[in-house]
């Protein structure tokens, strides 16, 4: 297809989880009302942001996929013809839990899952203590409306998982996120150079691979954390065709022209001059 409409849903969570459900398929109504395609939902969407402790408890948050959520998702998904991106705590045996995102089809179709690769261990973002990382490897879809590729959040990081994605024909990239500033923080120039960070280095993602990147954050305020927002939809060159707020919840759609993607890829040719026979030394942890 040449014009794919993109939905995102950057919003706030409770810590009831049916409340977030169906706050959510509110909010998946109005992007498929708006033309929504594509609709993608932030990290881990069900429930608060339960990795700022480590608490054993948060464990029962788990669930398996497919399961209960992209059960209710996939009739949803099919009443409204669009495809979802659904981010989801995964428990996939007892003592075995993972960061994922679940892709389901605009007819209902369940078409697989994508477990985090990379896993954070930070103040405040304790992941290691609940995710196991990814055995799946980088993943593709084709989907009723594009091939589409998925990272989560912390994967936003690392060049190497965009770029293997892209490689895998992905159209689009999209980076199901939750992150925000630590509130004891009071420098604002600090606080300003990290959302940029997170901005620029998944906007160059955009540029090296040549194709849209759609980073979906959530907002609001959660125990010492305010998360930032931001979302956004960036062009091949890296440009912000969209760009949401730090404070407010908002469901945009946006139009994404595919054939463009040949213009910037013939323009800057940057996968016909990859050398490939010199990235050996990419798969050491450090050249000593």
């Amino acid at each position: 297809m040449k014009n794919i409409n993109i939905g995102l849903i950057q919003m706030s969570c409770t810590g009831n989880v049916q409340e977030n459900i169906s706050k959510t398929i509110i909010k998946i109504r109005e992007a498929a009302a708006k033309g929504a395609q594509i609709i993608c939902l932030q990290e881990l969407f069900s429930s608060l942001y339960f990795c700022d402790v480590e608490d054993h408890e948060n464990f029962k948050l788990g669930e398996a996929i497919p399961g209960p959520t992209t059960e209710t998702m996939q009739i949803v998904a099919k009443e409204l013809d669009v495809v979802l991106i659904v981010s989801l705590f995964e428990k996939r045996a007892q003592g075995l839990y993972h960061n994922t995102a679940a892709i389901i089809d605009a007819d209902g179709s369940y078409l697989g899952k994508y477990r985090k690769m990379h896993i954070p261990d930070d103040p405040g973002y304790y992941e290691k203590f609940y995710f196991t990382p990814g055995d799946l490897g980088y993943k593709v879809w084709e989907t009723k409306f594009g091939k589409i590729g998925v990272l989560i959040c912390w994967d936003q990081w690392y060049p190497e998982a965009a770029r293997i994605t892209s490689l895998m024909g992905a159209d689009i990239l999209f980076y199901p996120t939750a992150i925000g500033w630590d509130m004891d923080e009071k420098d604002p120039v600090i606080n300003q150079e990290q959302y940029d960070a997170w901005q620029i280095i998944q906007r160059s993602h955009a540029v090296a691979n040549g194709l849209y990147v759609v980073s979906v954050n959530r907002v609001g305020i959660e125990a010492n954390q305010k998360f930032w927002g931001g979302s956004f939809i960036a062009n091949p060159h890296g440009r912000l065709l969209y760009l949401a707020s730090h404070e407010k919840e908002e469901t945009h759609v946006e139009t994404l022209d595919l054939e463009k993607t040949e213009y910037y890829r013939t323009t800057w040719p940057y996968l016909r001059d990859r050398r490939i026979d010199s990235y050996e030394p990419i798969l050491k942890r450090f050249i000593d």
